[in-house]
């Protein structure tokens, strides 16, 4: 018995794309690429407005590897601190010995210790920054801007540091 035309097409047609499936099906895995890690850094926006980082709560993994991408929407300069409380004294010490004791005195930069700096990153109104940051293992975190008067505003961010596996992406 003969097949019809059409159905000799339709099953070579049925074999050509069996053998496409099971060609493809023969290659090994794309790589994963984990991010947070050294060459693959999770990416965290944050902006800095008036007396306020958002988003807020921080979440952050610990051990990772983190690509900040810093907007400042507010009107006023501000600044990124991120560190444990001796990074955060240092620099709210810092900033007190720069303020000038004049009304429209010009303040000297304010700076710390290269062991304690943690992360600090100032930006003008409008600008952009973008740093990566290795996350502490160990060490809780603490996020702030210690500008004259903006921490008084209340100008700081819960930082929450779990354990991989326990934060959304």
């Amino acid at each position: 018995m003969s097949l019809p035309p059409a159905a000799g097409l339709r099953r070579t047609s049925l074999c050509l794309v069996l053998a496409i499936v099971m060609g493809c099906s023969a290659s090994p895995p794309p790589e994963e690429v984990v991010r947070g890690e050294a060459g693959a850094p999770r990416e965290v926006n944050v902006i800095l407005r008036d007396y306020l980082f958002l988003p807020e709560p921080i979440e952050l993994i610990r051990g990772e590897t983190v690509r900040f991408n810093l907007i400042n929407g507010g009107l006023l300069a501000h600044e990124f601190v991120l560190g444990g409380d001796e990074v955060q004294t240092a620099w709210a010490d810092a900033h007190a010995a720069a303020t000038p004791p004049g009304f429209l005195a010009t303040a000297p930069p304010a700076s710390v210790s290269p062991d304690v700096a943690g992360l600090r990153v100032l930006l003008a109104s409008g600008e952009q920054a973008g740093v990566e940051y290795q996350v502490p293992t160990s060490t809780d975190i603490m996020l702030a801007c210690h500008l004259p008067g903006h921490l008084e505003q209340g100008m700081v961010a819960d930082v929450r540091l779990v354990a991989r596996g326990a934060a959304e992406t």
